[in-house]
């Protein structure tokens, strides 16, 4: 793993509610931040993301075992996310397999995460996941 991918997942890995005043060390002020339910754009509005889905899981916790440096400034991260929220499955533990695609110069300036959004949210709610279940198994 390059020494820019490894820093970085290990100082994502590091961050909790109580630390985002981290996320200036590894973004740049333009940061524009995608995942499969949101867009983001600039590092405060980045640091308010984070500081709500922090605030909405009990724990969150990232295993980094991958990684792809397609150039100089340009790599991606296999990883897998673990977390816990009172309101879905009971509040037990979800994991989600996912994919980030990093660019950056001397910070990331584009992150892109690529996972499930299914398996991540909507299998867990209540009515929606009895629904997707059932879907699943009939187009299997």
């Amino acid at each position: 793993m390059s020494d820019f991918l490894r820093r970085f997942a290990a100082d994502f890995a590091a961050l909790d509610a109580d630390n985002l005043h981290r996320l200036g060390s590894l973004y740049s002020e333009d940061i524009r931040f995608r995942d499969p339910l949101h867009e983001v754009h600039g590092l405060p509005d980045l640091r308010d993301y984070f500081a709500e889905l922090y605030a909405n899981v009990r724990e969150l916790h990232f295993d980094f075992h991958g990684h792809d440096q397609a150039g100089d400034g340009e790599g991606y991260l296999r990883w897998t996310m673990t977390f816990r929220h009172p309101r879905l499955r009971g509040g037990a533990p979800i994991t989600v397999d996912g994919c980030s695609h990093l660019l950056w110069w001397d910070k990331v300036y584009q992150h892109r995460d690529y996972f499930d959004a299914g398996a991540m949210l909507y299998e867990h709610l209540p009515l929606m996941g009895g629904a997707i279940a059932w879907l699943k198994r009939r187009l299997a």
